[in-house]
């Protein structure tokens, strides 16, 4: 069992205060949206918020998907402060939400602070139970690689044993991604990447190739794995192909083997652990009436996955507290919970 301490985990993204709504699948229309996406604003988006906050019973919750999943491992662990969080604010009040709430969950935030821009907002458009993203990355964007140099940061991450970074961030520093996954790969400590959405794919594709030797676990979901498969010219839109062509990709730390965990909805999530075999995990369905939103289950699955992994646990002990995590989740509003967790391993 490893001893939790402060500081074990870091991870790296985009800090957004989420304005979440009920609405119409006219609004999805109106805007150019689709359900169960994550897309980046576009200069015709950029009223959604105001419209959000207007004409609906928009709700503020402490977003962004590494922020999320941090919150869910702090959690479920019970522990302050065991996770290290950095990105990128504005001076504004947005920003002390957002500090205020994943303070109060226990993440230690390592906040850099834009003196240009607002702190980014995402909207969260909730039809039924699926959710639309539209992220306005806004002071999120001017993370730089110089705010990890400082003496401060450099001490947490040398601290650190386990990181943890989205493909949401390859939008904002790249090299900072990379920079912290190469002295991971160097020091034999683990480095963990999501997708995050098909955009990163299709967009970072490159990215993708230069950061993959040193990722050790990798998670993603089925429209995200399809769409990597394509852009990569895998050939296949069969989800265990793809995650063992993804496993058997070349990997600098050849002390770990890399593992990739693709999570489907309700479906089971599949763990790739080699080029053989591929492991199912089932997903304990929920009734329509129990499922309030879907808008962070992925973040959840991460952040329970984490909490187990930083404990020391094996990797199905690691799934089952994703999926539970998610669950819980996907009956509240947003990626937020109360309560003492209360999940236990089947083994």
């Amino acid at each position: 069992m490893e001893t939790l301490r402060d500081g074990l985990l870091v991870g790296m993204g985009n800090p957004l205060l989420d304005i979440s709504a009920v609405v119409e699948k006219d609004l999805l229309a109106k805007y150019d949206m689709l359900p169960n996406n994550a897309i980046l604003a576009e200069e015709k988006h950029m009223p959604i918020y105001q419209e959000l906050i207007e004409k609906y019973q928009a709700e503020y919750i402490a977003g962004g998907s590494v922020q999320n999943s941090l919150r869910v491992a702090q959690w479920i662990l019970q522990r302050p402060r065991t996770a290290v969080f950095f990105g990128c604010v504005g001076d504004d009040t947005y920003a002390r939400i957002l500090e205020q709430r994943a303070t109060s969950s226990g993440v230690n935030v390592q906040y850099q602070q834009s003196l240009t821009k607002p702190t980014g907002t995402c909207a969260v458009l909730v039809t039924g139970t699926q959710r639309s993203l539209c992220a306005n990355l806004a002071a999120a964007n001017d993370f730089t690689l110089e705010h990890l140099q400082s003496d401060t940061n450099k001490e947490y991450l040398k601290q650190a044993q386990y990181f943890y970074v989205s493909g949401f961030f390859f939008t904002v520093s790249f090299e900072s991604a990379l920079a912290v996954a190469k002295d991971a790969a160097a020091t034999d400590r683990m480095f963990m990447m999501n997708l995050s959405a098909p955009f990163v794919p299709q967009f970072y594709k490159s990215n993708l190739e230069e950061i993959f030797p040193f990722v050790d676990v990798l998670f993603g979901n089925e429209t995200e794995a399809v769409t990597l498969s394509k852009e990569f010219n895998y050939g296949t839109e069969d989800l265990r192909e793809i995650g063992k062509k993804l496993v058997s990709l070349p990997k600098q730390n050849s002390q770990k083997q890399r593992i990739v965990i693709i999570t489907q909805g309700s479906d089971p999530v599949l763990l790739i652990e080699n080029e053989i075999s591929v492991r199912e995990f089932p997903v304990q369905k929920l009734t329509t009436a129990e499922m309030v939103d879907t808008n962070g289950a992925g973040d959840a699955f991460v952040g329970g996955f984490l909490a187990q992994l930083l404990q020391g646990r094996v990797v199905d002990t690691c799934i089952e507290c994703g999926i539970w995590a998610a669950r819980e989740i996907i009956q509240r509003s947003g990626c937020t919970f109360e309560g003492k967790p209360a999940f236990s391993a089947s083994k």
